[in-house]
């Protein structure tokens, strides 16, 4: 009976993880240095969320994020300008953004995790960086603090989507 039950128990435990999906793991090129960051995973809690950050946005001529901010990267300032803008969305964007709906709560606290987990993954680059890319980040602050805090957050996490498509332009695919 008990070898029954476990035999049965393997085959079910077999045939869920022949179900799912590997979770695909991408290597950041950031220079001198690389860092693993599952951004599908990243992709699919924004994804969860995006909605309900752009509907709440009343500051529709405004942007933080421009895309040439993120192009316009001098060379051996990725892990620089990746480190910096990780700082301000887990210290000031997803620390005020807001929903009432538990499960988007769950998707703002994974997408925040996963930030601090790279993080720390990048402050073993002792990523150095120069004064024009600390002014690109500081502008982005300044236009930050122009707004009301909640906001600001919310803007923010609509204007998530330039920093993941940059994030997916380092990227040298590998398998986890």
């Amino acid at each position: 009976m008990m070898k029954m039950l476990l035999a049965r128990s393997l085959c079910l435990l077999l045939l869920l993880s022949c179900l799912s999906e590997p979770v695909e793991s991408r290597t950041l090129n950031l220079n001198s240095c690389s860092v693993s960051v599952h951004t599908t995973e990243l992709r699919t809690h924004y994804t969860d969320i995006r909605s309900n950050a752009i509907e709440g946005d009343s500051e529709i001529g405004v942007r933080l994020l421009n895309k040439s901010l993120m192009k316009q990267v001098q060379d051996g300032q990725k892990c620089c300008l990746l480190r910096l803008v990780l700082r301000f969305y887990v210290e000031r964007v997803f620390s005020n953004y807001a929903s009432s709906q538990p499960q988007q709560q769950r998707h703002t606290s994974a997408l925040a995790n996963s930030f601090v987990s790279i993080r720390r993954a990048i402050h073993a680059c002792h990523c150095q960086c120069v004064e024009d890319t600390q002014r690109k980040i500081d502008t982005v602050h300044a236009e930050f603090i122009k707004l009301e805090i909640s906001q600001a957050a919310k803007k923010a996490v609509g204007e998530l989507d330039t920093v993941l498509e940059w994030m997916e332009g380092l990227v040298l695919k590998s398998r986890a």
